[in-house]
């Protein structure tokens, strides 16, 4: 019997649902390192064993899944293993931070095949864009891999976007990125595909594709970066919004004594929890010198990385500023939680691991005593399974999910005629 009944998306056995219902079979093998047999997978997904004989077939024809021997489960004859192929489709996944740029090639199972990062170049969109499409052509050239395998390219962005036209609006951290056709703009100078991506819903996309607990299907993802935003999860399929710009949640007031916002209001958590915000404060409470360094991105990162190191080492006031941090990041997560009722909070992005410590033994107890529901269960808290290259990973991952996963939105009628 299959183990992962739970996590397994259900197949329909009415016509015209082919698509679908190949995609339900080939995530059920993927999320089965071990392989699956036909029955299994018509246990699983509830279609018949003519639709898993039919589908399957299909699979092999594509090469996207193999034969991996026989062998005896339960009564009766033995049964032939399906294994994901993972070889046979890639994607690459890149990740535009203010301060730095990650690249990541990932096979059919997510797995990180090659990687690289640098610091994002100052300047002009264009001079940053010229970079990033430089990465990508190392990247390939460096895995060796064959270019027809790899299916296309996930940029995970700072928002707002403008999903549709593959445009990057305004981002706050991004000086000058004034619409600007970051879709169009590398797809045509790497002649592949290309998916914009929100850098918060690509790092939630990456915990639902590598994700440990998969019998979880929402989860709210807090994603601390040069900003701070959510990715949202619900039923196992990403909420990206009307726009898709969903998880804004800068102005959501975390301190009403705190500093003056830009949007006319005071304690906003995009100026007390960001890491800029942070290293203002040590700087003003005299736990960092005031070396009246820049508030570039690679500056606030250095001066970031060296209050953690202090906190690391002993120094209670550098610690006691962090401390006050989760705590002030606990308002807003509790409001996000107890409005959505989701099952688990997941924290991640390129701060996370410096965090990780400080966050895991203050936050959980906040948001106990926050919790609306503390009566009938806890809620579970965890750092991402994906590392600080999740948003990334989940780029890369966002392309092979619009390729290959199963999504109830493709079931709707488009029109009476469809």
């Amino acid at each position: 019997m299959m183990t992962d009944d739970a996590a397994l998306r259900r197949g329909t056995n009415q016509p015209r649902m082919g698509d679908f219902n190949q995609s339900v079979v080939l995530e059920a093998i993927r999320r089965a390192p071990q392989g699956l047999s036909r029955v299994e997978l018509a246990e699983g997904t509830g279609l018949s064993a003519q639709a898993v004989t039919n589908i399957t077939r299909r699979l092999l024809e594509q090469g996207l899944v193999v034969e991996a021997g026989r062998t005896i489960r339960g009564p009766g004859k033995p049964r032939t293993m399906l294994r994901l192929d993972p070889t046979r489709q890639l994607a690459i996944g890149v990740h535009l931070d203010p301060a730095v740029m990650t690249f990541v090639l990932l096979d059919l199972a997510g797995e990180v095949i090659a990687q690289a990062a640098e610091r994002t170049p100052t300047g002009t969109p264009r001079r940053i864009i010229d970079a990033i499409v430089r990465a990508i052509e190392e990247l390939i050239v460096r895995s060796g891999v064959d270019r027809t395998l790899i299916v296309g390219v996930g940029v995970a962005s700072p928002g707002p976007l403008d999903v549709a036209g593959g445009t990057v609006i305004d981002p706050p951290k991004l000086a000058g990125w004034h619409r600007v056709p970051l879709r169009d703009a590398i797809s045509a100078a790497t002649g592949l595909p290309l998916l914009l991506e929100k850098d918060t819903t690509a790092a939630a996309v990456a915990e639902l594709w590598r994700g440990s607990d998969q019998d979880v299907p929402s989860f709210l993802f807090v994603y601390l970066g040069t900003g701070i935003g959510v990715g949202l999860v619900r039923r196992h399929e990403i909420v990206r919004g009307s726009s898709g710009n969903a998880g804004e949640v800068g102005h959501i007031i975390v301190d009403p004594d705190g500093p003056l916002c830009g949007c006319g209001l005071r304690g906003c958590l995009g100026v007390v929890c960001t890491p800029q915000a942070l290293v203002e404060r040590a700087e003003h409470a005299g736990v960092l010198e005031d070396t009246r360094l820049g508030s570039d991105p690679e500056s606030v990162d250095a001066r970031f990385d060296e209050l953690c190191r202090r906190a690391a080492a002993g120094d209670a006031a550098a610690q006691r500023l962090l401390d006050r941090n989760a705590e002030q990041l606990s308002v807003a997560i509790s409001a996000l939680t107890n409005m959505l009722d989701i099952d688990r909070v997941v924290f991640g992005g390129p701060y996370w691991s410096r965090l990780a410590e400080t966050y895991l033994r203050v936050v959980p107890q906040r948001l106990q005593e926050q919790s609306a529901t503390r009566a009938i269960r806890r809620l579970p808290v965890a750092g991402t399974v994906a590392g600080d290259d999740v948003a990334a990973i989940g780029a890369a991952c966002a392309v092979l999910d619009a390729v290959h996963s199963p999504h109830t939105s493709s079931l709707y009628l488009s029109s009476p005629e469809a």
